[in-house]
């Protein structure tokens, strides 16, 4: 599973960041979280305009969904057929209906969905819930919670109750029983799933701690440095001090500042937060965080030159002569 950043930005771009837009890439899964103006064309230049799952919206301040209407007018015109849902708080109906003359008539189904605080909603294996943040008007964070995973397999231990390695070793991983033999007979303990919180815009707020608990990424806004702490508490914003106490009260394995203002390059904000919270980090438009499961390793920022740098192809040796 993977977080790309295609908008780090807070209420208008930048030469560097774009309006907010997270991607989340989970198997053969890809869910957006937040559609700034812009969105398609950050995507375009970098990772492609993929085949969306699901659209999820933190608020309707316009720098979080302007972007919308426009891919899906591209989605119409590129033939898509497959369902898509878009997910947001009460009112997003409205908000799609008030826009239907940008995007106009489609050539796929498109699912409204408003959601109640609190609500949540099942996907393949996991979950993602909406946590109501202290916003101006009504807003929520998103977590996506992974199920619990069948424990390792014992492998001689099931050999001695007499199942043949093979097909049948994949049976009991996956919680089937094999002859007289049951899972819990052969499997180690549940292993805990990944949850990541994305906080959408808010002032510090007790439901997100509670939500991110234990969380292995929460991506928490950070639209003010120390020096603005007045302004932030006026305007229903974080500083980035704010958002490593959050994290460091919800105890998670990594924070990442997002939805900076345009009057910060964000290094200042990251060494901030890193005062009260030393796992943290400050992605830049294009970055990725890799999230493996618990057992495999921490979560880790991906720099998108490294990323770049990695994936192109080696260059051909020159013949001599």
């Amino acid at each position: 599973m993977s977080l790309f950043f295609a908008g780090t930005g807070g209420s208008v771009p930048s030469a560097r960041r774009g309006l907010p837009a997270i991607l989340i890439r989970r198997g053969g899964e890809t869910i957006l979280i937040d559609c700034g103006e812009g969105t398609q064309r950050q995507l375009i230049k970098s990772v492609g305009l993929l085949d969306l799952d699901s659209v999820w919206i933190t608020h309707f301040h316009a720098d979080h969904w302007l972007g919308l209407p426009g891919m899906l007018k591209s989605f119409g015109l590129r033939e898509r057929t497959r369902p898509l849902g878009v997910y947001g708080p009460r009112g997003l109906a409205n908000l799609m209906e008030q826009t239907r003359f940008v995007y106009g008539r489609l050539p796929y189904e498109l699912n409204v969905v408003e959601l109640d605080p609190a609500e949540s909603v099942q996907g393949d294996g996991y979950a993602i819930a909406a946590i109501p943040v202290k916003h101006k008007g009504e807003a929520y964070g998103y977590a996506l919670i992974e199920e619990p995973r069948p424990g390792h397999l014992d492998p001689d231990l099931a050999a001695r109750l007499g199942v043949e390695p093979g097909p049948d070793f994949g049976r009991l991983q996956r919680g089937e029983t094999v002859g007289s033999v049951s899972p819990d007979q052969v499997l180690g303990p549940e292993r805990p799933g990944r949850k990541i919180v994305i906080s959408g815009d808010t002032s510090p707020c007790e439901s997100l701690i509670v939500a991110a608990h234990e969380s292995d990424v929460l991506v928490h806004e950070a639209t003010f440095a120390e020096d603005e702490t007045d302004r932030a508490r006026l305007t229903s914003h974080s500083t980035a001090r704010q958002a490593a106490e959050v994290a460091r009260e919800a105890e998670v394995r990594m924070l990442a500042l997002t939805h900076i203002s345009s009057r910060y390059p964000g290094g200042e904000l990251c060494e901030q937060a890193r005062e009260l919270f030393a796992q943290t980090e400050a992605p830049r438009d294009y970055d990725t965080i890799e999230v493996p499961f618990p057992e495999r390793g921490s979560p880790k920022l991906v720099r998108w030159s490294e990323r770049r740098a990695r994936e192109a192809p080696s260059p051909e040796p020159v013949a001599a002569g």
